[in-house]
């Protein structure tokens, strides 16, 4: 997410950290940089315009001037700043008459059915009762999807063939009244482009079950386009929110910078990953943290707060610092570890050097290695993970066939288990001390 757009507003920063002072010829410098690095993400011109005024002239104003590190000072209006153009945060509105009625729009590709699967899983971990309803009846296996969807996440799908989906909608409210549900999650049809048909369609639905929200689900791989596509239904229909999906391909991260400040409606939630899990709550500080490589700590303990056992994790955790775990342990660590998401997107979300690293990672090879890293543990017994003493040089060679590996590949991953065994103990001994600096 926003890779090219982060190292290049870097390359901006590290050159402002090596002058002592700045001179306003200085930052005219930086922000030209800026300028550029923005327009190149697909970030609009009139956006881009307003926001470097508003950098540069707070950049040769007494805040800068006056302070003891003057560079360090312009990264924090640069973030300050952008954090302002990405809006204010607003979450979705559950108040009133239940069953809440959330309504996803767009056109067609833009990830809506994923997005309503995800948004209904997420719902359900916070303790509601949501019912999915198929009203896309033109899409060959929309349906279908759905339902798919559905089952995956433990959400039932309601869905009448032949029925209009104005009427299937009102049908499916008053079900899920009767039915003690709490939030109703409309997936409605798009069209490849926007028609006067897919307007009173949706105009149909909207009169017939009154929304409680009305989000539309906009690629964000597409650029300037998903804002003119915003804008186009906002003139069309009453929105209250937005979902940018597909956050993790290869978004340049204009849409998202972009979208909030020409369309004036809130984005609610980003799409970053194909797993049921990967839809997160739109927050502009945590999202500028991330366009500018600081990280974001918090979104990571969040994951790892969903994905383990407080329990479980808490014996690990002890196993670990005593350094008497074993390769049973490892494996566990490694699965807990792979529910939280691909490991590049993972160290993305740490700051400092970890952010730095995770550019230089080939997703496709981090995620090899943890698999053949399994597959070697799962193809040892019980005493050799419990007991890897035990694994002699003949061991070895059984433990490479069975799992589709070589020799070396078994030795690595002992070699990496004996001195991530010594780590820790001596971070238990010394209390971290003397161990290198893992972030900064």
């Amino acid at each position: 997410m926003f890779e090219n757009l982060t190292e290049r507003l870097n390359n901006v920063f590290t050159q402002l950290r090596r002058r002592g002072k700045l001179s306003a010829a200085d930052v005219d410098t930086a922000m030209r940089e800026v300028r550029l690095a923005l327009l190149e993400a697909d970030v609009n011109y009139a956006v881009v315009k307003d926001f470097v005024a508003r950098v540069r002239e707070r950049s040769v104003g007494q805040e800068v001037s006056k302070a003891l590190n003057p560079a360090q000072q312009i990264i924090k209006i640069v973030n300050e700043e952008l954090i302002a153009t990405l809006g204010v945060p607003e979450h979705l509105n559950l108040t009133g008459q239940r069953p809440y009625v959330l309504m996803l729009v767009g056109l067609q590709g833009s990830g809506k059915t994923t997005a309503a699967g995800k948004l209904a899983r997420l719902l359900r971990s916070r303790g509601e009762r949501v019912m999915l309803v198929a009203c896309d009846p033109y899409r060959p296996a929309a349906v279908k999807q759905l339902e798919t969807l559905g089952e995956k996440v433990g959400v039932p799908v309601h869905y009448e063939e032949g029925v209009p989906p104005p009427e299937l909608a009102h049908r499916a409210v008053e079900k899920a009244e009767k039915g003690g549900f709490s939030v109703v999650i409309l997936d409605t049809a798009g069209r490849s482009q926007l028609d006067d048909a897919l307007m009173q369609e949706l105009a149909g639905i909207t009169k017939r079950v009154r929304p409680t929200e009305v989000l539309l689900v906009v690629d964000s791989m597409i650029g300037q386009e998903a804002v003119n596509i915003a804008q186009g239904f906002r003139d069309a229909i009453q929105m209250s929110g937005l979902i940018l999906t597909k956050m993790d391909g290869d978004s340049r991260g204009g849409a998202a910078i972009s979208i909030r400040a020409v369309t004036g409606v809130p984005i609610k939630f980003i799409s970053a990953g194909e797993g049921m899990d990967a839809l997160e709550t739109y927050d502009p500080g945590r999202l500028a943290s991330r366009i500018l490589g600081m990280g974001d700590l918090l979104g990571l303990i969040e994951r790892a707060e969903a994905n383990f056992d407080q329990q479980t994790a808490q014996k690990q955790a002890e196993k670990l610092l005593s350094g008497e775990f074993s390769l049973e342990d490892f494996a566990n660590q490694l699965r807990q570890v792979r529910k939280m998401g691909p490991i590049a997107q993972l160290l993305e979300m740490m700051p400092g050097g970890m952010g730095q690293i995770a550019r230089q990672v080939d997703p496709k090879d981090a995620e090899r290695q943890l698999k053949m890293t399994e597959a070697i543990i799962d193809s040892m017994t019980v005493k050799e993970r419990r007991n890897p003493d035990l694994l002699n040089a003949s061991r070895r060679r059984r433990i490479a066939r069975g799992s589709g590996t070589e020799v070396q590949d078994v030795n690595r991953l002992i070699k990496q288990y004996r001195e991530a065994q010594r780590m820790f103990k001596t971070i238990k001994k010394t209390g971290g001390r003397g161990l290198p600096r893992l972030f900064g």
